[in-house]
């Protein structure tokens, strides 16, 4: 097994939702590496699905790519926070939704190449609908979609963030089991 022992960290930059910092690692050889990583809090990832199979999307604009795009509601995790009460949090918050039964569908890193993000992903499910508490500035459009016709635009280039894709893989392989 290949490892990398971290010998010395620097912070090289403190914002408000990522900080960076370098690190000089050394690597199973003794050979010593420059580092990068972007420090993130984690993320929650929440597909609510309806009794009909209608599964519910935020659509808003991104700015590091400059365009809107279809996402599964999602949210950074909060200091100390727990990911389910996050995802809970989160889900009201972008749809108004509560649900009755949310599955855990495992967590993913979104770039371990640079970054220590993870991404926790839930299922929504017995929806019951309600009010919309948006962040101050978040704004979303909210899309229903089956599963079917989500998979598809997945699998087209229509929907290309991760964290969707991988939550719609691990919904509907879960909901093909039940």
């Amino acid at each position: 097994m290949y490892t990398e022992t971290t010998v010395t960290s620097e912070v090289v930059y403190e914002g408000k939702i990522v900080d960076v910092k370098r690190d000089l690692a050394e690597l199973h050889t003794g050979k010593r590496v420059l580092r990068e990583v972007v420090k993130h809090p984690g993320g929650v990832v929440i597909l609510p699905v309806d009794s009909n199979g209608g599964a519910y999307m935020v659509r808003q604009f991104r700015y590091p790519p400059q365009k809107p795009l279809l996402e599964v509601c999602a949210g950074k995790l909060e200091p100390g926070e727990d990911p389910k009460s996050a995802a809970i949090r989160e889900l009201r918050e972008e749809t108004g939704f509560t649900a009755a039964e949310v599955v855990e569908l495992g967590y993913s890193y979104p770039s371990p190449g640079y970054c220590d993000e993870v991404n926790y992903h839930y299922l929504a499910l017995g929806l019951t609908a309600g009010k919309i508490a948006l962040d101050a500035d978040e704004y979303v459009d909210t899309e229903r979609y089956s599963l079917e016709r989500l998979l598809d635009m997945a699998c087209s280039g229509e929907i290309n963030d991760g964290k969707t894709i991988v939550t719609l893989l691990r919904a509907s392989r879960f909901l093909r089991a039940c």
